[in-house]
C-alpha cells in the first residue's frame, strides 16, 4: 500500500496549521534507556566528571558515495566546503528556495568521497530528494534511527564522552596522551583492539569526544568504557537527560522545517515526501500562516555557516537576509515562581496549566512559544526543559534584536488556546510565566572555552 504524501494530506486538510497542530505526531524521544540512575545525577555528571551517552540509536546516517557526493552537498549545504578533507566535520545546514529553514545535521567526511550525513531524518529525506532529481555521480545508503529501522541493529555505535575527566578516561582505554584535535576535527584511536575514530565535539558544551564504529564493536569498546578505573566517576546518561544537553551548549534541535512555500521545488518536494515523515507543531505560538513559523540560519546563530562562495538552493534569500537580520538567539530563564505556580496547579480544581513532564517539556516535534513584551509578540520560545545544573527552567529562543539584550525581561505564554488534538495534549488553560534573556550557549564553558580548544 502506498503511503500518503505530503501533498494529498495537505489538500486533505486545507491548510499546513490545520494539518501540523492536530497531528498524532509526538516530540522526538530517544529509543535507549530513559534512566539508568536518575536524570538530575546523570545531568550534573558531564559537569563533575564524565557522562557516557549512547548515540547509536536516535540518529538517522546517509552514506554518500561517489565522484559526485561532495557536488551534491554543495549544492544543497549553505557551507563552505573549500577545505572541507577527509577526517573533517561540520555542522550541515540546509534552506528553502526563500532561505528558511529544512534542518542541520552533522556532516562527517570519512574517506575520499565518502561522506556520513547524520541527524534529523528531515535534513536525510531533503538531500536524497535532491540526490534522486539531479544527475550527480553518486549513491546513498540509509540507515534509519532505531525507532523506524524495519530490522537488525545500527551499522555503527555512537558513544559520547562528556566532562572534565573525560580526557582521563580516554588516555586510560587508548593507552596513551590524546593528539591535539581541534573542535569539529576528527582523530583515529585503537580501544580494546578495535579501531574508532572520534570527533572532538559535545552536546552539553563540555569536554569530550564522539566515539563511533561498526556496530560489531559496540560491545568490546562499551566495555572498555564501562571498565576504566572508577576515579573517573563515568555515568551512563539514559535518554531523559540527554535530551537536555543542547540547552547547555545552545543547540536548537528539529526547528520547524520550510515545507510549504510557493517555489516548484518544495511543490515537487511535497509530492515525493510521505505525509509520516512530517511532525506535529505545537505551543502559543498561534500564527495561522505556516510562513510564520519557519526560522532561518540567522534566528538560531547560524549565520557564521553561511558562506557565498558557492551556489546553493536558497543562495539569493540569504544574501537579502544577511544584510539585516532582524531577530538573534538567546536563552530564556524562566521564573522560579511562576514556573512552580504552574506546576503546582495541578493539585488545584479547575484546569490547570499545560503539564510539564520533566526535565523535556516540550509536546511538539516543532514546539513554539510566542514571547511576549507589554503584550505584544516579539519572538518565538523554542526547545525548553529544566537543568538540574543551573537549578532552572530554560528555553532556547529567537527574538526580535532590540530585545536580545541579556538581563531584558520577557513573558513566555505556556500552553495552547484553544488546545489542539495532539495526543499529548491534555485540556489546561495558557499561563503567563515570566523570563529573563540570557546569553547562548547558557553555560559559561560552553560559551567562553569550549569552542575555542
Amino acid at each position: 500500500m502506498t503511503s500518503e504524501t505530503l501533498a494529498a494530506a495537505l489538500a486533505r486538510a486545507g491548510s499546513p496549521v490545520e494539518l501540523l497542530r492536530n497531528l498524532a505526531f509526538p516530540p522526538s524521544t530517544f529509543p535507549v534507556q530513559p534512566e539508568f540512575t536518575n536524570w538530575r545525577s546523570e545531568q550534573r555528571s558531564w559537569v563533575e566528571s564524565c557522562a557516557l551517552l549512547d548515540q547509536s540509536h536516535h540518529m538517522t546516517d546517509l552514506f554518500l558515495s561517489g565522484p559526485g557526493a561532495l557536488q551534491l552537498l554543495s549544492d544543497v549545504g549553505v557551507n563552505t566546503f573549500a577545505n572541507f578533507g577527509v577526517g573533517r566535520a561540520k555542522q550541515f545546514v540546509a534552506v528553502s528556495p526563500d532561505g528558511h529553514l529544512i534542518g542541520d545535521a552533522i556532516l562527517f567526511h570519512l574517506e575520499d568521497e565518502l561522506f556520513d550525513l547524520v541527524g534529523h531524518p528531515m535534513v536525510i529525506d531533503w538531500v536524497t530528494f535532491n540526490l534522486e532529481r539531479g544527475s550527480y555521480e553518486a549513491t546513498a545508503e540509509r540507515d534509519d534511527n532505531s525507532a523506524v529501522r524495519a530490522s537488525g541493529p545500527p551499522r555503527l555505535y555512537r558513544y559520547e564522552l562528556q566532562g572534565p575527566t573525560a580526557a582521563a578516561l580516554m588516555e586510560e582505554v587508548t593507552g596513551g596522551p590524546l593528539p591535539e584535535v581541534r573542535f569539529f576535527a576528527m582523530a583515529e584511536f585503537t580501544i580494546a583492539g578495535r579501531r574508532v575514530r572520534a570527533l572532538r565535539h559535545g552536546m552539553a558544551g563540555q569536554p569530550g569526544y564522539e566515539l563511533f564504529g561498526p556496530w560489531e564493536d559496540a560491545e568490546a569498546v562499551l566495555g572498555a568504557l564501562l571498565g576504566a578505573d572508577a576515579r573517573h566517576g563515568l555515568v551512563r546518561v539514559g535518554a531523559k537527560a540527554y535530551s537536555t544537553a543542547n540547552l547547555e551548549s545552545g543547540w536548537a534541535p528539529a526547528p520547524m522545517t520550510a515545507l510549504f512555500g510557493d517555489d516548484p521545488l518544495m511543490a515537487e518536494y511535497r509530492e515525493w515526501l510521505p505525509a509520516t515523515k512530517v511532525g506535529s507543531i505545537g505551543g502559543s505560538h498561534a500564527a495561522t500562516d505556516i510562513a510564520d513559523w519557519y526560522l532561518t540560519p540567522y534566528d538560531l546563530g547560524y549565520g557564521k555557516t553561511v558562506k557565498f562562495d558557492h551556489d546553493f538552493i536558497g543562495r539569493a534569500a540569504l544574501e537579502r537576509l544577511a544584510e539585516a537580520p532582524p531577530r538573534q538567539k538567546v536563552t530564556l530563564v524562566w521564573d522560579a515562581d511562576d514556573v512552580t505556580a504552574a506546576i503546582g496547579s495541578l493539585y488545584r480544581p479547575g484546569p490547570g496549566a499545560k503539564y510539564m513532564d520533566l526535565p523535556k517539556i516540550r509536546y511538539a516535534t516543532h514546539h513554539e512559544d510566542a514571547v511576549l513584551v507589554d503584550g505584544q509578540q516579539v519572538g518565538i520560545s523554542l526547545d525548553c526543559g529544566y537543568l538540574a545544573n543551573e537549578r532552572a527552567m530554560v528555553s532556547l529562543a529567537t527574538i526580535a534584536n532590540e530585545h536580545a539584550a541579556p538581563g531584558t525581561e520577557v513573558t513566555v505564554l505556556w500552553g495552547e488556546q484553544p488546545v489542539s488534538g495532539k495526543p499529548a495534549v491534555e485540556e489546561h488553560r495558557q499561563v503567563e510565566i515570566r523570563a529573563t534573556v540570557a546569553p547562548v550557549p547558557f553555560v559559561d564553558f560552553a560559551r567562553e572555552g569550549y569552542r575555542s580548544r
